[in-house]
């Protein structure tokens, strides 16, 4: 799966609306057929700060998603509430899933 997750720093007066801004994006992106997840937070240090962690199923559905008519309207409309130009990582990694946090984990017999 592509595995990605970026950094969104908003523009302070637009911080609580982010997620009314970006919803359409959001559901859009979520009704693509190879999209496993995409998943907004915000920061408990700074809340004009939001993070994005999104994944899809191969490079033929990252493909189609930045391809897209609601990619390309948020890539026109997304910049003028922001502060800073976005930070990403984006890796290919061989599962399709989250992996169990083993370190952490939670017994069975709670």
């Amino acid at each position: 799966m592509i595995f990605i997750t970026a950094r969104f720093r908003v523009l302070p007066q637009h911080a609580d609306d982010w997620p009314d801004i970006t919803r359409a994006f959001t559901l859009a992106t979520r009704d693509e057929p190879g999209c496993l997840w995409f998943d907004w937070a915000r920061t408990v240090d700074d809340p004009a700060e939001y993070l994005l962690t999104e994944a899809f199923r191969d490079d033929e559905a990252g493909s189609a998603h930045v391809s897209s008519a609601h990619f390309a309207a948020a890539c026109a409309e997304l910049p003028s509430y922001l502060a800073e130009t976005p930070r990403i990582v984006n890796v290919t990694v061989p599962q399709d899933d989250w992996s169990l946090l083993g370190e952490m984990a939670v017994p069975d017999n709670r």
